[in-house]
Parts: C-alpha cells; structure tokens; sequence
C-alpha cells in the first residue's frame, strides 16, 4: 500500500497544479471522486490489467464509464494515466489529492466516534469547539461505536482526544498497575 502512496503522489501533485492554475480544485476533486470510483471497481480492474486491451481501448472505455463532464484536461490526465499504466492508483492520487487540497484551504479531517448518536445541535457546539481550538475549518466524519461505553473519542490529523469511559478507565487501570 505504501507502495502505491509512492506512486500516486507525483500524479497527485499534478492534478492539484492543474486544478489550483484553472482554480478549479473542487471540480477535480469531484471528477477524482468519480474516476477513482471506477478505476476501484473490481471488473474495471480486470480490464486495467488486462494485457490484450490497446492503452487507446483502455482509456476509451475508461472515460465512457467514467460519464461526461470531465473537462479535455481531466480526460487527458486519465490518457497519461493509462500510457503510464498508473489508473490502479486512481483511489491514492485522491485521497493525496484531497489532502493537498485541504491544506491549501486550511482545512482538516475529524473523525468523532461516540458511544451514542449525537443530536445535530450537540455535534454543531463540538465542531464549533474544536474548530476554536484547532484554528481550522474541519471536515467531520461521525461515526457510532458503542466499545466506548460514553463520551466520544476524536481524531484529527496525529492528535486523539479520548474523552471515552473506555479510555479513562484504560487509563486508571494503566494507573493502578503503576
């Protein structure tokens, strides 16, 4: 995997140059979605290794699938993609991509996990609260894990606050073994 991080970065970086020169990062960040969701599915990967499909066949029937209302410039991004045989790493170069992007804009992926559902105008006062204290607009993905016992645990970038009853009583049990 990390392998394929490797390869996927410089076309990356490509795509995020592209897009921030025609100031078009989210309509690439659409179209990587869209392209990466095809180039994963698991019968389009039969075809991308496939050795009897011509690179022009490839690209052709990649780029019908894929629908209209990519731009010339993202359709000749998906051709350099297939000449140079990188459209298996179609999910990484989004997933880089979407973080040059967040940098740019000065923001930041969250993820809260809480033991319960959160109502909207709880988790509306906890994004509030972190995007405070990390000084950045946040990108939150909420999600129900009730090991937890209570409390939520949140992840943003390297940093975790574990504000669980899992996690204090971790904590009291590492404590007490001390």
């Amino acid at each position: 995997m990390a392998e394929n991080v490797t390869i996927a970065r410089p076309y990356a970086e490509a795509a995020f140059q592209l897009a921030s020169a025609g100031n078009a990062l989210g309509p690439w960040s659409e179209a990587l979605d869209r392209l990466a969701a095809v180039a994963a599915d698991s019968q389009m990967r039969d075809c991308i290794t496939d050795p009897k499909l011509a690179p022009e066949q490839l690209a052709g029937f990649f780029l019908d699938i894929a629908g209209t209302g990519l731009s010339a410039e993202q359709q000749n991004y998906v051709r350099v993609l297939v000449e140079n045989e990188r459209l298996q790493v179609l999910p990484e170069i989004r997933d880089l991509f979407v973080a040059l992007k967040n940098e740019h804009e000065g923001v930041k992926e969250a993820n809260i996990a809480s033991a319960f559902p959160m109502d909207d105008s709880t988790l509306k006062t906890l994004v509030a609260d972190l995007e405070a204290r990390f000084k950045a607009k946040l990108n939150v993905t909420v999600s129900v894990d009730p090991e937890l016992i209570g409390g939520v645990k949140i992840a943003i970038g390297d940093e975790v606050i574990d504000a669980s009853v899992r996690g204090k009583l971790a904590n009291m049990a590492a404590a007490l073994k001390n």
